[in-house]
């Protein structure tokens, strides 16, 4: 038979769309032609594909050759391709058995000795075989990626000759086993290490809980930053659901995954250099940015107002629907973007307004000018703005007590937090709509009264309004009360501190 088909899987994003490889040997003076959107690295394939086929002790046909990648609108990128393409080859010519084709998927780049490569994007194509009840066959550097789904069985193969073999029925291809060691909360850092802060911690409790955006707000050398790069030892666990979001994610991005982090929530702190594309996600193929890296992690912007305004203006909707869409002329491309930011920054240029310690040598304008780096429809977005203030000597020599609660205390009450909102509402207090803030978020009549003093004292808006509901019900939940009290609120409008230091300016 000169026909032969077989399956394999494109990358869009975090999706894997199927790709039916439909190779045809005709009549004809020898040729090899790709058709179906192919891009470079897919035309090059060519051959890589012969170079293979023929170290493997096949016979490349001398015929003219017409591979069709469908569907034909889908652009085809990488290396991934080469393996369904030699198989097809080769099945077309009638060396190997394609009774069993239709069974599998098959993903790999080809070295010129016939030896698999590994890819990116295999966790993404792994689901999508689950669904589609076909078994995977994959690289064999790739097969703890492909490992971490249990309920979708997948192959791997070191060499083209092995796939081969299976397809002819001579041998079978060993398991993709799970990784050894999954790491979920097992990080160097614990937030003991922090000396004294307690506010600043308590903040970070409060965020952790109902994942509230925060920011620290203080001199230099205060401990903003060792706070935030404790901030992911205190969440709670991620669930399996959760894990393969933030997996497939990297398995699609730059980076690569590490299979033995994948429970394990990621912290991203990109440099204040950093351009929107890079935040963001972009490129001519559209990559995951920076929100995307942390989702379901933490994103932590160190020296905040050293930004870009317009690179810190794109965060203001990915932080309202958790997600982001990158529109290119030719596709659009989405990814989730569900990150609890933290960040860090100076009161002023100098770093010492309103230090007791030091004279701050800014004048209002500049102060103003420096705050002013954060628009305020992005300040409405950020729940807690929260003071970290020098410490004194007594605390720095005498460090913390013995009974200072370490991370895994914190995650407990995290945890119990979470299961309160969860049992309660399905979701958590920072995800509540505002219709959902008037049947799970109640005030009582003294915190009514109290939120309607603040509204004309602050100027709220509706915005920040509806986020201090949602932080006082948090409150209200680490401390197990069923209402939101008025000291659930004072709380609250404590954490507001730029606003404070902008009504201090004369």
């Amino acid at each position: 038979m000169s026909l032969a088909i077989v399956f394999t899987r494109a990358g869009f994003g975090i999706e894997a769309p199927l790709v039916t490889v439909e190779v045809h040997l005709s009549n004809g003076l020898p040729s090899l032609s790709i058709v179906g959107l192919p891009e470079a690295a897919v035309k090059e394939s060519k051959d890589r594909v012969r170079s293979a086929i023929l170290n493997s002790n096949f016979e490349f046909p001398a015929r003219r050759i017409t591979i069709n990648l469908a569907p034909a609108d889908l652009p085809k990128e990488g290396g991934r391709f080469d393996l369904p393409i030699a198989l097809g080859i080769l099945a077309a010519s009638g060396q190997i058995n394609n009774e069993l084709l239709e069974r599998y998927e098959f993903v790999g780049e080809l070295a010129l000795t016939g030896e698999l490569r590994s890819i990116k994007g295999v966790l993404p194509i792994s689901l999508a075989c689950q669904s589609a009840k076909r078994t995977l066959i994959v690289p064999g550097k790739n097969s703890e990626e492909a490992g971490l789904i249990p309920s979708s069985p997948a192959l791997q193969a070191d060499h083209l000759l092995q796939v081969c073999e299976l397809l002819n029925q001579q041998s079978e291809l060993a398991n993709c086993p799970p990784p050894s060691h999954l790491n979920g909360h097992h990080y160097s850092a614990d937030i003991s290490d922090v000396i004294a802060q307690e506010a600043a911690k308590r903040a970070l409790l409060i965020a952790a809980s109902g994942n509230h955006h925060l920011i620290f707000i203080g001199p230099p050398g205060t401990g903003k930053s060792m706070l935030a790069h404790r901030m992911p030892t205190i969440l709670s666990p991620m669930n399996e659901q959760e894990a393969k979001e933030s997996a497939a994610i990297y398995s699609v991005s730059h980076f690569g995954f590490d299979a033995k982090r994948f429970y394990q929530r990621k912290i991203r702190t990109p440099h204040h250099s950093c351009s929107a594309p890079a935040l963001i996600g972009g490129g001519s193929h559209p990559k995951p940015g920076e929100i995307s890296l942390s989702h379901r992690g933490v994103l932590f912007l160190d020296e905040f107002t050293e930004f870009d305004r317009h690179v810190l203006d794109n965060l203001r909707e990915p932080m309202e629907s958790g997600k982001v869409t990158i529109s290119r002329a030719a596709s659009q491309m989405e990814y989730p973007a569900q990150f609890l930011l933290v960040a860090a920054m100076n009161p002023c240029p100098c770093g010492h307004f309103g230090n007791p310690k030091s004279q701050c040598r800014c004048t209002p304008d500049q102060i103003r000018r420096y705050l002013g780096k954060i628009s305020g429809p992005l300040l409405d977005r950020i729940d807690l703005q929260v003071e970290v203030p020098l410490l004194t000597e007594e605390q720095l020599t005498k460090g913390n007590p013995s009974n200072t609660l370490n991370s895994d205390r914190y995650r407990e009450q995290v945890l119990a937090c979470q299961k309160i909102q969860l049992t309660r509402q399905k979701k958590l207090n920072a995800e509540l709509s505002s219709s959902e803030l008037e049947q799970f978020a109640k005030l009582s009549e003294q915190a009514k009264s109290l939120m309607s003093q603040s509204l004309k004292q602050l100027s709220l808006s509706a915005r920040s309004y509806h986020r201090i509901i949602k932080v006082a019900r948090t409150i209200a939940d680490l401390n197990q009360s069923k209402t939101v009290e008025p000291q659930h609120i004072s709380e609250t409008l404590g954490y507001r501190k730029l606003e404070r230091y902008l009504n201090q300016l004369p």
